[in-house]
């Protein structure tokens, strides 16, 4: 399966850069397992930075940000089966969420939820 990590970015951050930078991290820490289990990994954020850069963003949360960031993870969910859930309090992981269950993607709230990852250990944060 291809599977969107989905996890906080800037949620509790203060829109720190070196926060947000561990939030990513703390999701692509998933990427390994996912991909030793079967499956293709996908971090929105992979697609979402570089592009938000092209756009000509300056701040988190600028015009540029908000016209990319989710947008982007939303279209790549059309082509995901599935969504791992990790880390905290997020909106942005939360919608993206709610929009996988809306297209009937499988969703998972743990690494040993999904087919072929079951005697695998969270990844340590």
């Amino acid at each position: 399966m291809m599977i969107l990590v989905a996890g906080p970015y800037r949620s509790g951050t203060g829109d720190d850069p070196a926060k947000m930078a561990a939030n990513v991290h703390a999701m692509e820490a998933y990427a390994l397992p996912l991909f030793r289990g079967g499956h293709v990994p996908v971090v929105g954020e992979w697609l979402a930075l570089p592009l938000v850069a092209l756009a000509g963003s300056k701040t988190v949360g600028d015009a540029a940000f908000d016209e990319i960031f989710h947008p982007i993870a939303e279209r790549l969910l059309e082509h995901c089966d599935a969504v791992l859930r990790v880390g905290g309090a997020s909106q942005g992981a939360d919608l993206m969420t709610k929009v996988a269950r809306q297209h009937g993607l499988a969703v998972y709230a743990a690494l040993r939820e999904v087919p072929g990852c079951e005697s695998m250990e969270e990844p340590s944060r």
